[in-house]
């Protein structure tokens, strides 16, 4: 069993009772990276009972540029499991060990910016069929907590999730594409979170994940509720010693006239001293949204290769912005 940084217990690696909220979301997120192929991605399923159904985000990114990509909207009637739109996730050691499983159908985006028009991408865009199975082991501490804090206080519309907590993984399996299959090797992050959540209930954030090897990790997010309120953290993670992020910059280049981030760079100081620059070059993006009462939401998805000093490394950056 890896080491728990914060007040989660083994137990949480499962769902929880469904809370009262119209908006109670418990999601559970996992990326992987295979730098020797090139190849990495992520998968999210976030069930929202209360609405009757589960978001189902799979995303590929592919050597050669390409992007497949699915979203679904399944129905679901309980929390009980993860189980949802060809997505399963089993815990088999609390932890320690878990499994992803994705069988369905992609859409194969040559050019992945279309998915900033969801509707027409979808009407547009050839199918493949993906049998995606991998085993995510850990590779460092759990890091979070299970605390409401200030959010208990907000109205349920305006809160991001009460609970939540991260961890580094070793990523392997296979990705099968119609008749073609990769063996997985490589590193990656899992979260999970459960309690209200609506995407606009912030005003942006920046989130980055960084494998550069079995012995180092890290994670940096910055997020901003309104003008006034933000918060700075993450961690970097030497084998099983984690060191908490304290002071955190971050800046990111993106393509002209848009909400598109091509490169990434952060400046970290850690509670023992440790200070790190690192730089992240976006290898592949995508663009995501999520809407709601008019509200567009953009969601910048980058793989990225990362450099810290003579270290190269993979791992996602993914920028949340509210488009006026």
């Amino acid at each position: 069993m890896a080491k728990i940084i914060g007040n989660i217990a083994p137990e949480d690696d499962f769902t929880h009772p469904l809370g009262p909220e119209p908006n109670f979301n418990e999601s559970m997120y996992f990326n992987f990276f295979d730098r020797e192929k090139s190849i990495g991605g992520f998968i999210r399923l976030g069930n929202r009972a209360n609405e009757g159904q589960a978001e189902m985000t799979v995303t590929l990114y592919l050597p050669d540029g390409r992007v497949l990509f699915m979203f679904k909207r399944p129905e679901i009637k309980d929390n009980d499991t993860f189980d949802a739109g060809g997505c399963r996730f089993e815990v088999l050691e609390p932890t320690q060990t878990l499994r992803t499983v994705y069988q369905g159908s992609v859409l194969e985006l040559e050019e992945p910016r279309k998915m900033a028009d969801p509707k027409r991408a979808f009407l547009e865009s050839p199918k493949k069929r993906v049998h995606l199975d991998l085993l995510h082991e850990a590779v460092g501490p759990l890091y979070g907590k299970n605390d409401p804090g200030e959010q208990g206080e907000r109205p349920p519309d305006e809160q991001f999730g009460k609970a939540h907590y991260e961890q580094h993984m070793r990523v392997e399996g296979t990705l099968e594409i119609d008749d073609t299959t990769y063996t997985i090797d490589g590193f990656g992050l899992r979260d999970h979170s459960w309690g209200p959540r609506y995407w606009q209930a912030i005003h942006q954030y920046d989130w980055l994940t960084m494998n550069f090897g079995p012995d180092f990790h890290a994670m940096v997010s910055i997020i901003r509720w309104d003008k006034e309120r933000q918060r700075r953290w993450g961690v970097v993670v030497h084998g099983e010693e984690i060191d908490l992020i304290t002071e955190a910059e971050i800046e990111a280049d993106y393509e002209e006239n848009t909400l598109y981030h091509k490169a990434v760079r952060t400046k970290v100081k850690t509670f023992k001293g440790e200070e790190l620059e690192i730089e992240g070059k976006v290898q592949s993006f995508i663009p995501l949204r999520n809407r709601r009462a008019g509200h567009v939401t953009h969601i910048g998805e980058g793989m990225t290769e990362w450099r810290c000093g003579d270290r190269v490394g993979y791992g996602l950056s993914e920028l949340l912005r509210q488009v006026e």
